[in-house]
């Protein structure tokens, strides 16, 4: 116990996830700032350390201060001046990859205009440092490998996880992004070189949701990859063997899990990433109720998703529940969306979640999922087998359901053809189709393709940032269904409030805030979310909504 109203010792534990350690939390909208420590390293050895160093923005005083004279030119720049020479420099590069290496080498040097650089540009930068770039960084991790980022943690360090996370420099970790590799985006088993996603996540922690860098923990459980081409890469940076599976993974992961919790406490987040479908749903099931757990693939883009059905029915009318929905890709997305959508009718209508979750159909590669392949069927996909004569191609699919809502979760492009739109077109004065999987190329049909084939009736959202589209001399702007709207806002508000668990009431939340975000002349535009240019606003804003539904929950 300390005095003074500080609740514990804060160098070495964790107290609500309200610790300042570098008075962080004196940024603002205007003046964002990144760590300043009490007591940092000086001369030579500060200008190589990312977190102190200030480039060329060191004032006079701190040259003398901190014995910089003679190791910087003499003119002093402004943050705001290095900020416009960088961007300049980015914008030479026609590769969005070399724009991710420059951006990856400028955080490694100087983190605080790393981060400025991101909030100032978040709408031209976030596709860089995020989807759809960072799945192409992922693919050629192993080639761009420069200098580790967080904690590799793999077979060879089982029985010892502990004191491996007791190697990291910081003891003060309130965010933890994992991933084991074996399906990046819709680019598959990328193995342990799925590490850009974890560094990729928190650095939009940060960005967008004002967490400490120093309280983010990128880690990467590498057990393995079925990926042949990256065994036999000879820059592979991972382990050489195939996917552990079954017992031998289950006790690493526990052994993971429990380490964690010893190390920083229960109010550290753990957000599972880009997990396949048979972990995602058991590590969610069987930690959920011990630890501070989160998926971003099953609860972040459902309560994304859910936010932007929310907004439509301003522009569609009518209640959630007057929808039929029907989904292409029945995995941890397509399913954790179903159920997200299921929960909020229940909640609107205060009918069972059972009898809501009949308005709401998905295709998986089999067809539509009806009774009759209910033996058949995966735990997951069970709740959503109804009652209907089998069904094998989506067209059919479509024009047998009439859905209101297509929603694309297949992580195969191009699935929402011609006859596909034109269908839905047909029976709908506003079709809202959104096309979610990434990168950009495995988006079930392009924001060009929508408007035209629904001769521009369509409301379009897609995971995958797509560019304005000119159709009979109107401009439509395609909403973008990206998660990072709701985790770093989300996140922030599970830390702040001091929550030990994750409840669905605490998504619900987050998607009405977003949902709430977008005015009158958004909706003229078509979109159906909030442009990005205010996510540092819109995070808060989540944030707020959701610390206060944890309260209130007294989780």
């Amino acid at each position: 116990m300390m005095n003074g109203g500080d609740i514990v010792d804060n160098k070495y534990d964790v107290a609500g996830g309200v610790e300042d350690m570098y008075g962080e939390d004196s940024a603002t909208l205007d003046q964002p700032v990144t760590p300043w420590a009490v007591s940092v390293a000086s001369g030579y050895s500060l200008m190589r350390d990312p977190r102190h160093n200030k480039g060329l923005a060191f004032t006079e005083k701190e040259r003398d201060a901190y014995y910089l004279r003679g190791l910087l030119p003499p003119v002093v720049l402004s943050q705001e001046l290095q900020g416009k020479k960088l961007m300049h420099n980015l914008r030479q590069y026609k590769v969005p990859l070399q724009r991710y290496m420059a951006m990856m080498d400028l955080q490694e040097r100087n983190e605080r205009l790393f981060y400025k650089l991101l909030i100032d540009n978040v709408e031209e930068l976030l596709p860089i440092v995020y989807t759809p770039t960072v799945g192409e960084a992922c693919q050629n991790y192993g080639s761009i490998f420069r200098r580790p980022q967080g904690l590799y943690i793999s077979l060879k360090e089982k029985g010892k996880i502990l004191e491996v996370l007791k190697n990291w420099p910081e003891r003060s970790v309130q965010v933890i992004v994992v991933t084991d590799g074996e399906r990046i985006l819709g680019l598959g088993d990328l193995g342990c070189q799925g590490m850009g996603i974890p560094v990729g996540k928190l650095s939009l922690y940060t960005a967008l949701g004002g967490v400490r860098p120093s309280a983010c923990l990128p880690i990467t459980i590498d057990v393995g990859t079925n990926n042949e081409k990256l065994l036999n890469d000879e820059f592979y940076i991972g382990l050489r063997q195939k996917r552990a599976t079954g017992q031998e993974y289950a006790e690493l992961l526990h052994e993971f899990m429990s380490a964690v919790k010893q190390n920083y406490g229960e109010k550290v987040l753990i957000q599972f990433e880009d997990f396949a479908n048979h972990n995602a749903f058991e590590l969610l099931a069987r930690y959920s109720s011990t630890h501070l757990v989160f998926n971003d693939d099953i609860q972040g883009t459902a309560s994304v998703v859910l936010a932007g059905l929310l907004a439509a029915q301003r522009l569609l009318g009518g209640t959630l529940a007057d929808h039929r929905f029907l989904f292409l890709g029945a995995g941890e997305a397509g399913t954790g969306i179903a159920e997200l959508i299921a929960l909020e009718m229940s909640k609107q209508t205060g009918s069972p979640i059972e009898e809501k979750r009949k308005n709401i159909w998905l295709v998986d590669s089999k067809g539509l999922i009806v009774d009759s392949r209910k033996e058949s069927l995966q735990h997951f996909k069970k709740p959503w087998a109804h009652e209907r004569e089998p069904v094998k191609e989506l067209v059919d699919a479509v024009k047998a359901i009439k859905p209101t809502v297509l929603i694309g979760t297949s992580g195969v492009g191009k699935q929402f053809t011609k006859e596909v739109v034109e269908a839905m077109a047909s029976f709908n004065e506003k079709p809202l189709i959104m096309a979610l999987s990434n990168p950009t190329s495995q988006a079930e049909c392009t924001a060009e393709e929508a408007y035209t084939w629904s001769e521009g009736r369509a409301i379009f959202a897609s995971g995958s940032p797509f560019e304005p589209v000119e159709y009979n001399g109107k401009v439509f702007v395609p909403g973008q269904a990206n998660n990072a709207y709701i985790f770093p806002g989300f996140g922030l508000g599970v830390i702040i409030s001091g929550a030990i668990r994750v409840h669905d009431d605490m998504l619900l939340a987050a998607s009405e805030a977003l949902a709430s975000q977008v005015t009158e002349e958004h909706y003229a535009k078509g979109l159906i979310y909030p442009p990005f240019s205010n996510i540092r606003k819109i995070s808060a804003n989540i944030a707020a909504k959701v610390a206060a539904k944890a309260y209130e929950l007294g989780e």
